[in-house]
């Protein structure tokens, strides 16, 4: 039994799963965890964390997430920040280290010189024990490029947190993790907890009275929105009375891409929307969907589903293992073969077209009670991780 409660220093200094970090850390402290958020501000929301009830210590600065930059300066002062915050923390953790690095991202992981790494190496001498949530098996879209450098990763921290055990398995297999190392603990819902304000969809150009099929996030090649519109020309070409809108930020010349593809294709009723969507515009646009929809490839884990599981949404998603743990065709989702456009059409027309059918997956999704009871669930398992974790080393 340890005396006193471990000292958790949660660790997203570039606030890159700035929601997840919120939401995991406003949960930890509801179970008095004795607990730093090693973050800055995120630039798109600045309410992200305080709102919430927590309060940020990067190490010393916090000043470029204050304000909206354009992407390559914004990126380049925060390497400055970060390595001033980095100078700091290493300065104070070789003086006090806590008992447990959370490392949620290592911004710098892919860079020749991945400092932020080196940190937490450096954490782990000074008796550190680290824990890694597995947001991304290996970073997107790179391909087998930082399965090395991933591999060592692995190897180096104390503990693993997976969201599946579909990824559990595969950490396993493909990377030789201890079974002993690794917590399965599910990806806990966003944006359940904002109150509806409104209406609010005259901005996105939707027209009162069709249906409204929504895809929303961050916009890499593996979440399939090129398989999508593809899917959606056929849509059209049924005559569906129906909208389907593209929600979220990405690399310039994937926005291009989708851009060009809409065109090329003669989508009529397709909405596209490449900014950052405010929160309240968010929940605004999820309930307002009649379907929402994860053509992805490839997948991890996925806020974005666990946001549509929380607002009770219908679903249209990848048949893939991952999703497969929290859907059932047939029974609260439509699953589908991205690769198979005719497919994925069809279950978007048959969700369109049939209202009951929207109305039973959703509330058997409502059953699932993603909300406050899955944060709570969270904490308590990722405080018994750390426990599991620092007991492996007595």
């Amino acid at each position: 039994m340890r005396a006193r409660s471990p000292r958790v220093f949660m660790m997203d200094l570039w606030a890159t799963v700035p929601y997840y970090t919120a939401y995991l850390s406003k949960a930890l402290l509801k179970e008095d965890v004795d607990l730093q958020v090693g973050s800055i501000s995120y630039y798109l929301d600045s309410g992200c964390f305080s709102s919430r009830g927590v309060q940020l210590d990067p190490g010393l600065l916090d000043v470029v997430g204050r304000f909206r930059l354009p992407r390559l300066p914004r990126r380049v002062l925060k390497l400055a920040e970060s390595l001033v915050n980095l100078a700091a923390l290493s300065v104070r953790f070789a003086i006090s280290p806590p008992d447990v690095i959370h490392v949620q991202y290592l911004a710098m992981m892919r860079s020749r010189f991945p400092l932020d790494l080196w940190f937490v190496e450096f954490c782990q001498r000074r008796g550190s024990k680290i824990v890694l949530t597995v947001h991304d098996l290996l970073p997107h879209d790179t391909g087998e490029r930082y399965r090395q450098r991933c591999d060592a990763i692995y190897r180096m921290v104390d503990g693993m947190i997976c969201h599946s055990d579909h990824i559990r398995a595969r950490l396993m297999a493909e990377f030789s993790v201890p079974a002993d190392k690794i917590s399965v603990i599910p990806h806990g819902p966003f944006f359940y907890d904002l109150p509806a304000v409104g209406s609010g969809l005259e901005c996105f150009g939707v027209e009162p009275g069709a249906a409204l099929a929504l895809w929303q996030g961050i916009i890499f090649r593996y979440k399939g929105v090129d398989l999508l519109l593809q899917a959606w020309q056929e849509v059209e070409a049924r005559g569906c009375a129906a909208w389907l809108v593209i929600a979220g930020t990405g690399a310039p010349e994937l926005l291009e891409q989708i851009t060009g593809q809409v065109k090329e294709l003669g989508l009529k009723r397709v909405k596209l929307h490449f900014r950052f969507i405010s929160t309240e515009e968010l929940v605004e646009l999820y309930r307002a969907a009649d379907v929402v929809v994860y053509p992805y490839r490839a997948i991890t884990t996925s806020g974005a589903l666990a946001t549509g599981l929380a607002l009770g949404k219908a679903i249209v998603a990848s048949d893939l293992p991952v999703f497969r743990e929290l859907l059932t065709n047939r029974e609260n989702a439509l699953l589908v073969d991205p690769e198979r456009s005719g497919q994925l059409a069809g279950a978007l027309v048959e969700l369109i077209e049939d209202p009951g059918l929207r109305e039973r997956f959703a509330g058997r999704v409502r059953e699932m009670n993603f909300g406050d009871a899955s944060w709570i669930s969270i904490a308590r398992k990722t405080v018994e991780m750390y426990e599991h974790t620092l007991a492996s080393s007595v």
